[in-house]
């Protein structure tokens, strides 16, 4: 009997994460966040549980967390692995540019200086 069909009957951990996938790929992040959680409840070494919830994170911070998670279940999981240094890799840019920018700023400001001097040394002399 299909989950769907008899309301009474609870589903289990299986048919409840296909029923968190389809939540979440109708756009129904709540519910299928809820549902996805019940199942790693459940069972804490459950990778798709945990990649899911690392997909509707809400912060980079909780997605990394649930990453890191799924690392610890299987270190071999490529998709954890790439997402996570992907991650690295656009803060380190970011700060990166962050660090440029001040750069450049730290410049201008050097050379209005050293011309506001000189022409106060030439207005002066």
């Amino acid at each position: 009997m299909d989950f769907q069909e008899s309301p009474t009957q609870t589903p289990n951990r299986e048919e409840l994460l296909q029923l968190a996938i389809r939540a979440a790929r109708a756009g129904n992040k709540i519910p299928a966040r809820e549902m996805f959680h019940r199942v790693w409840s459940d069972d804490k070494r459950n990778e798709r549980a945990m990649m899911w919830l690392a997909k509707l994170a809400d912060s980079k911070a909780e997605r990394k967390q649930w990453l890191t998670r799924v690392l610890a279940v299987n270190p071999n999981n490529e998709t954890a692995k790439q997402t996570l240094h992907r991650m690295k890799y656009r803060k380190s840019a970011k700060d990166n540019r962050t660090l440029l920018l001040f750069g450049v700023i730290a410049g201008i400001l050097i050379v209005l200086v050293l011309v506001i001097f000189l022409v106060i040394a030439n207005s002066a002399g």
